[in-house]
């Protein structure tokens, strides 16, 4: 890996940002080069909401994104506004529960079943997480393991009652996405 920009991109209470923290905490915790930066408006909860992670083995010269190589699109606003965003040979993951699965020539789309499976997990706000479990079994930009532990420090740390949820979010979104690329 030498380097990758991640927008998480969705309706504020998706737990985006929170899911951009892990993977920036994940990367660091791997010596990489990392930038975080939140984009979100007054609203709540319900609003547009997104953050940009970059990852890197060199220092990161600049924060302006303007082809990401993973895009987590989770509402069709954020898709209709990052869904261009995703370079070609990118990765673009929507919630395949309420979205229909675009087609961008250049660039693999999965929808794995994120919100029904964050509810399976136990908390809609875990959509996020299944959606990075979905982006780290297609582009290993961190290891798991370092994401797992990125998650304990992150969600351990303040809400330990939610991490083996977290966790479970986690897997779901990784065995979803290996369930899709599997041979009918």
């Amino acid at each position: 890996m030498t380097g990758a920009a991640v927008i998480v991109s969705g309706f504020g209470g998706q737990g985006l940002l929170f899911a951009g923290t892990v993977l920036a905490r994940a990367a660091m915790a791997e010596g990489l080069e990392v930038l975080w930066i939140p984009s979100y408006g007054p609203e709540m909860r319900g609003g547009s909401a997104a953050c940009t992670v970059i990852v890197g083995e060199e220092p990161i010269g600049s924060p302006i994104v303007d082809h990401a190589d993973v895009v987590i699109a989770l509402s069709a606003p954020a898709l209709a506004r990052y869904g261009t965003f995703v370079a070609p040979g990118g990765l673009l993951v929507v919630d395949g529960t309420l979205m229909e699965i675009p087609s961008i020539s250049g660039v693999e789309v999965v929808a794995p079943p994120c919100t029904s499976l964050a509810r399976s997990a136990g908390d809609d706000r875990l959509v996020s997480i299944v959606a990075l479990g979905a982006l780290v079994a297609r582009r290993r930009i961190v290891g798991i393991e370092a994401l797992r532990a990125a998650l304990r420090d992150v969600a351990g740390a303040k809400h330990p009652e939610v991490l083996r949820a977290d966790l479970q979010a986690l897997s779901a979104g990784m065995v979803a996405v290996d369930a899709l690329a599997a041979p009918v």
